[in-house]
C-alpha cells in the first residue's frame, strides 16, 4: 500500500498526505524522490490540456478517496466551485482528519468505517456523511483506550484545526462552527480545471 500511495503522489507531483505523518518528515517521497516514477521520470513531459484535467481529477480522487462514479455525480450536481469544495471538505472523513483525530485521510476513513467516530452522540460509519454547522464530532468513549488513540490528546494540544472547525482536545471532540470558506484555504488541486473535464 505504501508504494502505491507514494507513486500516486510522485506521478501527480504534489503532496496529498496519503502516508500520514511520513508526509511531514524528511522521509516523504516528495522530498526524497520528487521526480515521476519509472525509468523516464526525470525527463520533462509536455502535458496536454486533457492531461492536466485528468491530473487534477486524480488529485481530488486520491485525496478524498472517491470513485469515478462519485466524482461524476459530484460535478453533475453543481458547477459552482464553492459548492463542490464545501461538499468535499464537509465529508466526515475529511473533518475527522482536519480535527487531527487521524494522521491521514485513509486512516480517517478506517476509523469511521470501524465505528470509532460519533456525530452528535451517534455512531456514523459512512465516510461521505455530510457534516453540518453545529454538528459535534467525537471519538467514541469505548474506543479511546485503543492503542491508536494513546497519545492523541498530547498531539492535539499542539495542533491547530482550520478556523471553521473548533477543537476540544481534552474531550476528543470538535464542532463545525461555520461552512468551509474556499477563499481561506489552499488545496492542492484546481477544481475549475476538473469542472472543464466533466463539461466536455
Amino acid at each position: 500500500m505504501k508504494k502505491i500511495t507514494e507513486k500516486k503522489e510522485r506521478s501527480l507531483g504534489v503532496r496529498l498526505f496519503l502516508k500520514a505523518e511520513r508526509c511531514n518528515s524528511p522521509k516523504c517521497v516528495m522530498v526524497r524522490r520528487p521526480t515521476r516514477p519509472g525509468q523516464h521520470g526525470q525527463r520533462r513531459h509536455t502535458v496536454s490540456e486533457y492531461g492536466k484535467q485528468l491530473q487534477e481529477k486524480q488529485k481530488i480522487q486520491f485525496l478524498y478517496g472517491l470513485t469515478n462514479r462519485q466524482m461524476t455525480k459530484l460535478f453533475q450536481s453543481s458547477n459552482r466551485k464553492e459548492k463542490i469544495l464545501q461538499v468535499l471538505e464537509h465529508r466526515l472523513d475529511r473533518v475527522v482528519f482536519l480535527l487531527g483525530f487521524a494522521a491521514s485521510p485513509r486512516i480517517s476513513r478506517q476509523l469511521i468505517s470501524h465505528g470509532h467516530v460519533l456525530v452528535n452522540g451517534r455512531k456514523v460509519t459512512i465516510p461521505s456523511f455530510r457534516v453540518r454547522i453545529k454538528d459535534i464530532i467525537s471519538i467514541r468513549p469505548e474506543s479511546r483506550s485503543l492503542k491508536l488513540f494513546e497519545e492523541i490528546q498530547l498531539k492535539l494540544k499542539k495542533y491547530s484545526s482550520p478556523e471553521w472547525l473548533k477543537l476540544f482536545p481534552e474531550e476528543l471532540k470538535g464542532e463545525c462552527v461555520k461552512n468551509f470558506d474556499p477563499g481561506q484555504s489552499q488545496l492542492p488541486f484546481d477544481v475549475n480545471i476538473v469542472g472543464e473535464f466533466y463539461s466536455r
